[in-house]
């Protein structure tokens, strides 16, 4: 299994070198961000350890450049930050797992084990409902070419809606996913935020995308 590490500091480069090459696995090193992005798309790998904080180009960018690109290899992000908005944006520029330094090699190995058999299936960066786009990483929202303003409860109701294009998603389960499973407010909430996001995405276009199933919940489906 071959494996591309990048990683600017070299001692940490090294040292994660030694141990997964003792663990059987071929290893690749890229110092900069610009250079384990040219290797990861010139070469096949099961795997890419990639560092945040990089010269050149840093690892948010790289993994987004990737993912743009169709490339799924796994990703696991390390980075001495220490924050869930940094783990955030990595996930949401396509990562598939996030780990903070200083970190266990013996956590780190059973991690990226964990990736390398899930394989890379594909998982578009961004998400699309017929004309509808969004991108997760820089929460931009079009219809056709339109951008949209949404205020974040729209965008997270939006979010949860587009990422099960079709389905009908019962109103409790949408308020567990977009508000809290713990919510003790007035359910019809839900009724309420569904009204404001038809008057940003189907209203001005002459749409009726945003559909209620009665007694049962809401489903977004494509436009005609």
């Amino acid at each position: 299994m071959r494996v591309l590490v990048v990683e600017d500091e070299v001692r940490l480069a090294a040292y994660l070198k030694r141990g997964l090459e003792a663990e059987g696995f071929a290893v690749d090193v890229a110092q900069t961000g610009t250079d384990g992005l040219w290797m990861a798309m010139e070469q096949s790998y099961d795997a890419v350890m990639l560092d945040i904080m990089l010269p050149g180009m840093n690892g948010y960018k790289v993994c987004e450049s990737l993912r743009k690109a169709d490339n799924w290899v796994p990703i696991l992000m390390l980075t001495a930050k220490d924050g869930e908005y940094d783990e955030a944006e990595a996930l949401d520029t396509g990562a598939d797992d996030f780990l903070s330094k200083p970190f266990s090699f013996v956590v780190l190995l059973a991690r990226l084990r964990a990736l390398m058999r899930r394989g890379s299936p594909e998982r578009p960066a961004s998400l699309s409902v017929g004309t509808l786009t969004m991108d997760p990483s820089t929460h931009e929202v079009l219809r056709g070419s339109e951008l949209l303003t949404l205020t974040p409860r729209e965008y997270s109701l939006l979010e949860y809606l587009m990422r099960h294009p079709g389905d009908v998603l019962p109103k409790t389960d949408i308020l567990g996913h977009v508000w809290d499973w713990e919510f003790e407010g007035d359910p019809n909430i839900v009724e309420v935020y569904v009204g404001y996001l038809r008057k940003k995405i189907d209203a001005p276009f002459g749409l009726e995308t945003l559909r209620t199933v009665r007694g049962v919940g809401y489903r977004l489906v494509p436009d005609a």
